[in-house]
C-alpha cells in the first residue's frame, strides 16, 4: 500500500520519493527578478487536472518545501478520489515571507510558471494566499479558481472547509459515543485561522465546551470573543478533552505528542496530521483513540472550487455536497475496523480502488 513511503522520506533522493509516491511531474520554479522560488507537484491526474492550492511558508529548506509540496500534492489526490470528484492531486508552495514578498509581479510570474503545465494543474488558494492573490494569478493564467465572488468566483472556501469538517467530528461522535451531538463535548480547536475559526462558531453553536489555541494571539482574542471559546495557551497535547480538531498545519501527531493524547477522538481540518501515517496511525488504533483520515474530513474546501473550476458554482450545492462527508469519514472507520488496519489506509484504498477502476477507462490527464 502507497502509505509505506511516508515512513522513510527524509532518508530518500528526489527521485526516489517521486517514485515511491507516485508523483507525474515536479516543476521547480525560480525567477530573479521578482524573487519568486516555487514548487509544483502533479501526483496523479487519471481522474481529471490536478487540483490543488498554492500556500506561501518560510521553509527553513528547499528540501523541506519540497517535502511538503509532494505529501500536500498526494493527499489532493486521494481528497479528490474518496470524495467522488472528477480530479486529480496537485499542489504548489512557494517559497517566502507572504507579508513582504507578494507583490503583482511576484504573483502575476508564478501565473505564468501555472500556464506552462496547460491545464495538468489548476491553482487556488491555500495557507498564507487569499482571493485577492488568484486575481493577479489569473491575469496570466486560466487555470486557476477560487476567485473572488465579484469576480463571478465561489470566493473564500474556508466555510465549506469548516463545514464539511464539522459534520465529519459529528460523525466519529455518532461512532464513539453512539450520538452525533456535541453538546457539552469538551474540544481542542488547534490554529482559529479561517477554517479554525468557521468551525469554532459552530461547535458553540451546538454548546460544545470549545479550547481554543494559535500562534496569533490577536486572532485568538477576537475568536474567543466573538464566539465564548475559551483561550488556553499550554501544550494542549495533554489536555482533558473529548476531541481534538487539529487545524493549522500538519505532523501534529508525531513521536513527541501521540502518546500524550488525552483524547476519545483527532478529527480537524490540518493536512498531513500523521506525519507517519502507518506509524502514529496505528499508535492511535492502539490507544483506542478514532481518527477522522485528514483528506476525507477536510474536502469542503475541494468540493467548493471544484464546482467553481466547472463552471457550475452554486452554495447550497456546495454545502449539500460537503454533506456527504458525514458518510465518507464513518464508511472509512467502518472499513478500517472490518480489516483491522487504520482509518487512514482504509481511505487511501477507497481512494485506489476508484482510482484504478476509472483508470481502466481512460488515460492520465
Amino acid at each position: 500500500m502507497e502509505v509505506k513511503q511516508i515512513e522513510t522520506i527524509q532518508e530518500q533522493t528526489i527521485m526516489e520519493m517521486l517514485s515511491d509516491m507516485g508523483h507525474e511531474q515536479v516543476v521547480f520554479c525560480n525567477d530573479n527578478a521578482t524573487g519568486l522560488q516555487a514548487i509544483i507537484a502533479v501526483h496523479n491526474t487519471v481522474l481529471g487536472p490536478a487540483l490543488g492550492g498554492t500556500r506561501m511558508w518560510q521553509y527553513a529548506t528547499d528540501y523541506e518545501a519540497l517535502v511538503d509540496a509532494l505529501r500536500l500534492s498526494r493527499g489532493m489526490t486521494y481528497k479528490a478520489a474518496v470524495t467522488g470528484l472528477n480530479l486529480g492531486g496537485g499542489k504548489a508552495v512557494i517559497i517566502g515571507d507572504a507579508k513582504k514578498d507578494k507583490t503583482e509581479p511576484f504573483l502575476r510570474r508564478f501565473g505564468k510558471f501555472v500556464q506552462s503545465l496547460n491545464g495538468k494543474y489548476i491553482t487556488a488558494e491555500d495557507v498564507n494566499m487569499k482571493t485577492s492573490d488568484m486575481e493577479y494569478i489569473a491575469m496570466e493564467t486560466k487555470h486557476v479558481t477560487g476567485l473572488p465572488q465579484f469576480r463571478g468566483g465561489s470566493g473564500d472556501p474556508s466555510p465549506v472547509t469548516a463545514h464539511g469538517t464539522y459534520v465529519g467530528i459529528k460523525a466519529m461522535a455518532k461512532k464513539a459515543y453512539g450520538s452525533e451531538s456535541l453538546e457539552g463535548k469538551k474540544i481542542w480547536v488547534q490554529g482559529v485561522g479561517q477554517v479554525g475559526m468557521y468551525l469554532t462558531e459552530k461547535l458553540r453553536k451546538e454548546n460544545a465546551k470549545v479550547f481554543i489555541s494559535d500562534i496569533d494571539q490577536d486572532k485568538l482574542k477576537k475568536v474567543a470573543a466573538s464566539t465564548g471559546a475559551e483561550i488556553f495557551n499550554g501544550d494542549g497535547y495533554g489536555l482533558d478533552v473529548d476531541i481534538y480538531a487539529p487545524c493549522a498545519l500538519g505532523a501534529t501527531l508525531n513521536d513527541d505528542t501521540v502518546y500524550k493524547l488525552n483524547c476519545d477522538i483527532v478529527a480537524g481540518a490540518a493536512n498531513n496530521q500523521l506525519k507517519k501515517e502507518l506509524v502514529h496511525g496505528r499508535i492511535l488504533v492502539e490507544r483506542g483513540i478514532l481518527y477522522a483520515p485528514d483528506f476525507v474530513i477536510n474536502a469542503g474546501g475541494l468540493i467548493n472550487v471544484y464546482l467553481d473550476h466547472l463552471g457550475e458554482y452554486n452554495k447550497e450545492r456546495s454545502y449539500s455536497m460537503a454533506e456527504k462527508i458525514y458518510d465518507n469519514c464513518l464508511n472509512a472507520v467502518n472499513i478500517a475496523e472490518e480489516k483491522g488496519i487504520t482509518p487512514q489506509e482504509a481511505a487511501i484504498a477507497i481512494g485506489d480502488q476508484r482510482i484504478q477502476s476509472v483508470g481502466n477507462v481512460k488515460l492520465s490527464y
